[in-house]
């Protein structure tokens, strides 16, 4: 197991975080759940770790909105420890919630902490969705789908808000890596395949160094024996890859 640790911030309301360093640790790196009034309160630093995950639940309750409250805290409360983070080039992964929250703290798409540029939207179906999806890999480069491009992935999906909306036109500098595939593993648009109707297929994307991912669908779900798939181990063995480089 890589000495390198990566933090499993969570918050009230999440509930994929022992999923995740279960999954993380299956990958062989090491994974520690670090609370974030923790994190808050001066308990731990965000500079003590190599990597980030912020996983899927519902932070805060959603209230106010999913992600809303936690990408909050992160940009009126820790974003100079935030930004050293990221400066220092070190992985971040966002699973839905988590997702939403880079969005809700402006992490995702060009880093431009406090000014949001993503929303994740209602799914056009109107209601919360879980369902069992297939995720084309696109050629843009990540740490995380290093190897993976062209494949189709699978993996379950489970949110009630997802659909991205881009505040520039063009999506600013996001780089789709995951698109919602029928079963032919083509890009789609069509509901079931896309559960929440995002344009252009999009169900995860990267910054331009493609160190943070955010990513709707849940990797820890399908990372285990016991699991019907275990293609979401392939993102957390490449985390592990790199830290151990």
């Amino acid at each position: 197991m890589s000495a390198a640790r990566t933090a499993i911030l969570y918050a009230p309301g999440t509930n994929c975080h022992e999923e995740t360093a279960a999954a993380l640790e299956a990958a062989g790196a090491r994974a520690e759940l670090v609370l974030i009034h923790d994190l808050l309160e001066g308990r731990s630093r965000l500079a003590d770790y190599q990597a980030a995950i912020i996983p899927g639940g519902f932070s805060y309750g959603d209230h106010l909105g999913a992600g809303r409250i936690f990408g909050l805290m992160l940009t009126a409360r820790l974003q100079e420890p935030l930004q050293e983070f990221l400066g220092a080039e070190r992985p971040l992964l966002g699973v839905c919630n988590g997702f939403q929250v880079l969005a809700e703290a402006g992490i995702l798409p060009g880093r431009t902490l406090g000014q949001r540029a993503l929303a994740l939207l209602e799914n056009q179906s109107a209601h919360f969705e879980d369902r069992k999806v297939r995720l084309a890999v696109s050629g843009e480069k990540s740490i995380w789908t290093e190897g993976l491009e062209g494949e189709i992935l699978r993996m379950p999906s489970a949110h009630g808000e997802g659909r991205a909306c881009f505040a520039a036109p063009d999506g600013g500098r996001a780089r789709v890596v995951f698109r919602f595939a029928d079963e032919r593993g083509c890009p789609t648009t069509g509901y079931p395949a896309n559960p929440n109707g995002a344009p252009d297929g999009i169900a995860g994307l990267t910054d331009e160094t493609g160190l943070v991912l955010g990513l709707m669908p849940h990797p820890e779900r399908a990372a285990l024996p016991a699991h019907y798939s275990q293609d979401g181990l392939k993102l957390f063995k490449n985390l592990a890859r790199w830290l151990r480089l």
